[in-house]
């Protein structure tokens, strides 16, 4: 059998996507896939948007700077990796979305690159909901102190909340993951700020995440099939 191409790849994850909204009672408007292009080519990123998508995620800066000069395409960037404030005058004012911010020390910078460039970065707070010591963000205790603090930081709009759980063989054991990072969203919205933006959910747990409220869901394997080695 012919091996699936990019584009039935996202087809089917765009599907998968539309019936995890049925049944959750939502509308598929409400969640935008995020394709993690992270090591695949930039003749992929145009393949995905020539099959429809809109939205294209990158884990490196350098990376995303080299794509964002290679693709043709008009997709809309969002940086969702680990980003180091040496790095954000790469990243800043130059992407629509920044995931993962978890100090204010990279916010003021984010701010300050974005505001040189006469725009403010949307940006959402990175929440460790799974305490892994290796992954970004704050812990769930810590995270009223980081919203308020990143509320206040000029040049940077506060747009959410992103989390990315243990890895599980089983979506279901990350489902409390999810619904623990919407019950902190729900908490700490405001009207002024209603951190509307929940990006939670990967290729292997993405149609719980949808369960649980996600608005976006990062997919790179299910879309563009094993990532190529370094």
């Amino acid at each position: 059998m012919t091996a699936p191409t990019i584009a039935d790849r996202w087809r089917a994850v765009r599907a998968t996507v539309d019936r995890a909204c049925a049944a959750a009672g939502r509308d598929p408007a409400e969640v935008t896939i995020v394709a993690v292009g992270k090591r695949h080519p930039a003749a992929s990123i145009d393949e995905v948007a020539a099959a429809g998508a809109v939205d294209v995620g990158e884990n490196y800066a350098q990376e995303l700077v080299a794509k964002q000069a290679a693709v043709t395409a008009p997709v809309r960037w969002h940086f969702i990796g680990r980003l180091q404030r040496n790095k954000a005058k790469l990243v800043a004012g130059k992407v629509a979305l920044i995931h993962a911010v978890d100090s204010v020390e990279l916010a003021v910078e984010l701010g300050k690159r974005a505001a040189a460039l006469g725009v403010v970065q949307p940006i959402l707070a990175a929440i460790n909901v799974g305490g892994e010591a290796q992954k970004t963000g704050v812990a769930p205790a810590d995270a009223a102190g980081l919203v308020a603090a990143l509320r206040a930081v000029n040049g940077v709009r506060l747009d959410g909340l992103m989390t990315m759980p243990p890895p599980a063989d089983d979506a279901e054991t990350v489902r409390p993951a999810f619904r623990a990072l919407r019950a902190l969203r729900d908490g700490l919205a405001t009207p002024a700020s209603p951190l509307a933006v929940l990006s939670m959910g990967m290729s292997d747990d993405f149609e719980v995440a949808i369960a649980e409220g996600a608005t976006m869901v990062r997919i790179g394997t299910a879309i563009f099939g094993p990532r190529p080695s370094p």
